[in-house]
C-alpha cells in the first residue's frame, strides 16, 4: 500500500509542477502584475508534503526551472533558479514553525492548512521577490530602482498570490479529497 500512496503523491507532485508551469505560461498580468503561478503551486504542494523536506526541496528547483523556462524578465533564468532554491529553504521552515504555534496546534486540520498556506503566501511571496529582485540585480541589473520595483511588483503579487494561493489550495484539497475517497 505504500507503494501506492506514494505513487499517488508523485503524480499529484508532477501535475502540480505543470500546472503551475502553464498557468506561469498563460495567465495574464492582473492590474500589470504577472501572478507566479509555480510559486503558488510550490507553496501548496509544500503544505501537502510537509513531511518530506527532500520532496519540498526538489520541487522548489524544478519550480525554479519552471519559472525560468517561462520568465518575462529579460535574463530571469538564473534569478528564478536562485530565488525558488532558496524561497523553498525559508518558507520550508516557516511551514513547521507555523504549524507548532500555539493557537494553530489547536485547530482541525483543514483549517490548520489554510491558516499556514496564507501564512507561507505572504511571507514565501515576499521572500521570493526579495531574492529574485536582489539576485536580478547582481546578476543581469534592474530596469529601475529596487525599492520601486519592490513596492510595484512584490507588494502587489503578495495581495494576488494570497488571494489565488489560498483558491487554488481550497479548490486541490477538495479535488484530492474527494478522489482518494472515490478511490
Amino acid at each position: 500500500m505504500r507503494t501506492n500512496t506514494n505513487t499517488k503523491r508523485l503524480v499529484l507532485n508532477a501535475i502540480l509542477l505543470a500546472m503551475g508551469l502553464v498557468l506561469h505560461q498563460v495567465t495574464p498580468p492582473i492590474f500589470t502584475i504577472k501572478p507566479d503561478t509555480t510559486l503558488i503551486m510550490l507553496f501548496t504542494l509544500m503544505v501537502i508534503n510537509r513531511d518530506s523536506y527532500k520532496t519540498c526541496l526538489v520541487a522548489g528547483i524544478i519550480a525554479g526551472i519552471f519559472a525560468g523556462m517561462t520568465s518575462s524578465f529579460p535574463g530571469g533564468q538564473v534569478p528564478n533558479l536562485i530565488d525558488k532554491f532558496i524561497t523553498t529553504n525559508v518558507v520550508f521552515v516557516i511551514m513547521m514553525a507555523s504549524y507548532k504555534l500555539p493557537f494553530i496546534n489547536n485547530l482541525s486540520d483543514k483549517v490548520k492548512d489554510l491558516i499556514v498556506t496564507a501564512i507561507m503566501m505572504v511571507l514565501g511571496t515576499l521572500v521570493s521577490g526579495t531574492v529574485f529582485l536582489t539576485s536580478a540585480q547582481i546578476l543581469v541589473g534592474l530596469p529601475g530602482n529596487f525599492t520601486a520595483l519592490f513596492i510595484a511588483v512584490v507588494l502587489p503579487a503578495v495581495v494576488i498570490n494570497l488571494i489565488v494561493g489560498v483558491l487554488v489550495y481550497k479548490i486541490i484539497n477538495v479535488t484530492v479529497q474527494k478522489a482518494v475517497l472515490n478511490a
